[in-house]
């Protein structure tokens, strides 16, 4: 499997001219990939073919400024976003789809795109060894990489390449392209690298169940007598305070009006987002090693954010929140360690009651006559048909369990009632830096003497 690592570019201001000229050359590019290829469907409703842009480009001074491959991965990707909308044409009219698709446009005016450079084209400066050898733990980490520039770059400005630091954590033999990413004003240099696969042989009968939420963030509950919550108050309150900057600096401003300042704090913003995202993969992969889980039920229902309707406060909190890309995070880090990931529907888990084993319905297909055997009360609590009372996302996320019961052959003889009561709460960030994430991977014991049960 292949992994990603982003490097911020600062601080060299000649690099950054470079960069920068080079992601303008790219955006012109595309700009030229998409005038022809939208010419060609409208006037002669003709395909554009994967390498037709390459034969049409390939004297233009703006794919001769790049280097061959760059500028040719560039007109690739034009020519399959178009290849991605004639399918989905072809979807909408035999009626697979609802919504009509919407032909790729052209990007804005003065923009900055993509450039992608395979391993072929890179090359280790120094560092390296006299005679190429096959990759190991003593291959180079450190030195330069050596980027190629196009001919015409050279001609114009007398440089046919620049230097890039390799991180320290990555070796060169294992990179298998760069790219780099204009992002908010900011550039960064991307390293797609080959990732071995840890076997870690755990038992795929213990299965932990996860149940996404707002304040609770992803709430889990195993069958192994294990269950704990990962806060998500301060990613809708970092959300909150962005939406309130935005609309602050934008107050009384034309449409589409952007500066440094936003530029920078949405910046800010998405960094906090992505080291949320890491941290809770993280403490999620971590349980399951910890405590032999070898499976994960996700539940997910698919456009669950597609006109939602939950009021206007709740609608401009639940949006924003990444739980989506928090799900591909997992599923990359179940590959990566040999967990199964399985994602199911999770209609009615939150209604039903896990102790009174209710009936699970699909959704679209609840009988008339259904109804839960207990209810969902204040302070997020949930009273079964005996008025036990229980944590209400932890019925839920054990109902997701009993979603996907009979295909997995779940044991459920040590999931208890303590099981759902007193789940432990974990912060991603912390005014104290004793009570950061890393308490994950403490005790329930130890846990419980820094944070107090979620009821």
């Amino acid at each position: 499997m292949y992994g990603c690592q982003q490097v911020l570019v600062s601080q060299n201001s000649d690099l950054i001219n470079i960069l920068t000229f080079l992601c303008e050359e790219s955006h012109k590019l595309t700009n030229m990939g998409i005038y022809y290829a939208r010419q060609l469907y409208f006037k002669a409703q003709k395909v554009l073919g994967k390498y037709d842009l390459e034969k049409i480009y390939k004297n233009n001074n703006h794919y001769k400024v790049l280097y061959s491959q760059a500028a040719q991965q560039i007109l690739r990707t034009v020519a399959e976003s178009f290849s991605s909308y004639y399918g989905l044409i072809k979807a909408y009219k035999e009626g697979k789809i609802t919504e009509k698709p919407r032909i790729p446009n052209y990007r804005k005016k003065g923009g900055l795109a993509t450039v992608s450079y395979p391993k072929q084209a890179l090359k280790l400066k120094s560092g390296a060894p006299a005679r190429r050898s096959p990759p190991s733990k003593d291959a180079p980490r450190n030195g330069q990489i050596r980027v190629p520039l196009g001919k015409t770059c050279k001609r114009w400005f007398g440089i046919d390449s620049f230097l890039i630091s390799i991180p320290t954590n990555l070796n060169f033999f294992d990179i298998k392209e760069l790219r780099i990413l204009p992002k908010n004003r900011c550039l960064y240099l991307e390293f797609v690298y080959e990732k071995p696969i840890e076997s870690l042989k755990l038992n795929p009968n213990n299965v932990l169940g996860i149940d996404p939420g707002l304040n609770n963030w992803l709430t889990c509950v195993s069958n192994v007598e294990t269950s704990f919550i990962i806060d998500g108050k301060h990613l809708k309150s970092m959300n909150r305070w962005y939406n309130k900057q935005v609309a602050t600096i934008k107050e009384n401003k034309p449409q589409g009006f952007w500066n440094n300042r936003l530029a920078a704090i949405t910046e800010k913003r998405n960094r906090q987002v992505k080291d949320g995202i890491n941290k809770a993969a993280r403490i999620v992969i971590n349980h399951c090693r910890d405590n032999n889980i070898g499976t994960i039920v996700f539940g997910w229902n698919k456009g669950n954010k597609d006109s939602i309707n939950i009021g206007k406060k709740n609608n401009s909190e639940f949006v924003p929140i990444p739980t989506a890309r928090l799900k591909d995070r997992i599923t990359q880090m179940c590959e990566q360690y040999g967990i199964q990931f399985i994602e199911t529907e999770e209609s009615y888990t939150s209604q039903a009651s896990f102790l009174d084993g209710d009936y699970l319905p699909i959704y679209g297909e609840k009988p008339k006559d259904w109804k839960p055997s207990g209810r969902r009360t204040m302070r997020g609590l949930y009273r079964t048909a005996d008025s036990c009372y229980i944590n209400a996302d932890c019925n839920g996320s054990a109902n997701i369990l009993r979603k996907v019961s009979r295909t997995l052959k779940i044991d459920f003889s040590r999931l208890s009632r303590g099981t759902l009561t007193c789940p432990q709460r974990i912060k991603l960030w912390s005014v104290n830096k004793k009570k950061t994430f890393e308490n994950a991977v403490l005790t329930r014991s130890q846990t419980s003497l820094l944070e107090s049960p979620v009821f």
